[in-house]
This record gives structure tokens, sequence and C-alpha cells, in this order.
């Protein structure tokens, strides 16, 4: 493929992934600036493997995939366990709709899921993914995604009742 192509294949993608990513990212790394670093490293990732990819995958899924993959080499660095990363969720990146105390609830309690639960919903539920599309992009299989999505969805019910009986 010529770079030129290459390059409008990039500005594409980035145009129509980026928040989503973005989004992703925070939710991993729950920092602003690391997640901003993380997407461009993804779409810097991308572009080098452009010529890899087979189609086999949707583009979206394909990127998401990346994504993870960069977000879990980041909270490995050694780095990434010494700083103190609490950020109120005022700072996640602006979502497509508007934001209610309803979904501050249910946004804290996703938060609050053991990191491959957390994943799962993060992909399927907020990204809209198929679990077919997370199952590709997490490197499962269908039935492990339901799993880990019916595990979420009773640990979320247990603490969203929890809070709904409270207010």
């Amino acid at each position: 493929m010529r770079d030129r192509e290459r390059e409008a294949w990039l500005e594409a993608a980035m145009a129509r992934w980026e928040t989503s990513l973005l989004r992703l990212c925070y939710a991993y790394l729950g920092d602003r600036a690391l997640a901003e670093d993380a997407v461009q490293d993804t779409f810097l990732k991308a572009w080098k493997g452009y010529g890899r990819f087979r189609g086999e995958a949707q583009e979206k899924t394909w990127l998401m995939r990346i994504a993870i993959n960069t977000c879990k080499d980041v909270r490995r660095g050694a780095w990434f366990r010494r700083v103190d990363r609490s950020t109120p969720l005022s700072d996640l990146p602006e979502p497509s709709y508007p934001f209610t105390f309803r979904d501050d609830a249910v946004t804290r309690a996703v938060m609050g899921l053991n990191p491959k639960l957390r994943e799962a919903v993060l992909l399927r539920w907020f990204q809209e993914l198929s679990v077919e599309e997370t199952a590709e992009a997490l490197g499962l299989s269908r039935s492990a995604v339901f799993k880990r999505l019916n595990k979420a969805q009773d640990a979320l019910r247990r603490e969203l009742e929890a809070w709904y009986h409270e207010t």
C-alpha cells in the first residue's frame, strides 16, 4: 500500500474512532494524558501494521484490540505503578449524549469492577461491539465473553440495587 493511501486511511480512522478509543483508554488507565498517549500509540501501531490487517475483523474491533494491548503495556510499566492516578469522573472525555446523575452511578459501578469484567462491559455495552467483536478484541471465546458479562451484570445489579435503595 502506498503511503498516501495509508495516510488517508489513518485520517479517516482517526476521525471515526478517536473518541471511542480515548474513552476506552481512559477507562483502562484512569489518566487523560496517558489515555491520549495510548490512543496516539494505537494509531501509530495501526498505521505501521496496516499492511498486515487482513480484514478478517472490523476496523473498529482491530483498533480496540490494539488499544487494549497498548493500555496493558502502559499498566505494566514501573511509572504507572508508582503514580497516583485517582481522577474524578468529570475528567472523562465528553460522552456523545447528555450525562445524568443516574449515569454517574452506573459509570462508577462499572469502573469498580475487576479489570477483566470491566473490559468486557466497556467493549460490549459502552462501545456497542457485538459479542463476537468483543470476543475478538479480547482474544476470548464467545462463551468466555458471555460469562464475564453475566458476572459483571450480577455484580452491577448488587451494587446498583444498594445505591438505588440509598437514594
